[in-house]
């Protein structure tokens, strides 16, 4: 299950931007997940509720958009969305492409509560 080491990553980042923003809580956290990292929306959610028990993001939504993969035919250039068991260039059906979209992770946004300097919460 890739979706804990995921989320673990993912909660190791925003912990450390959080630290050094003075964040006192993240409320919730954006990602992009290309449709190539077949992650289970579920499972993620799953584990990411459980590595980020008892730290600044435990009870934080996470909102997860899969991007569709996209591959580009390095022959006649046609872009297209690429499938895992299929690569072939719908145009002139040859296999020699190149993902560009669709395999990578990206952390949109962190949304934190921060402490006022100066003042106490109780």
């Amino acid at each position: 299950m890739h979706e804990m080491a995921i989320a673990a990553s993912l909660v190791e980042h925003v912990l450390e931007v959080a630290q050094q923003n003075g964040a006192a809580r993240v409320s919730a956290i954006e990602l992009e997940i290309g449709a190539l990292q077949l992650v289970v929306p579920e499972a993620l959610e799953l584990a990411f509720q459980a590595v980020t028990q008892g730290t600044l993001a435990e009870g934080a939504t996470l909102k997860v958009t899969e991007i569709k993969a996209v591959a580009e035919c390095r022959l006649c250039s046609t872009r297209f969305e690429a499938k895992i068991d299929d690569y072939l260039c719908p145009q002139c059906r040859q296999a020699d492409v190149r993902l560009v979209a669709g395999n990578d992770i990206l952390l949109k946004s962190i949304t934190c509560e921060v402490q006022q300097s100066g003042h106490e919460k109780d």
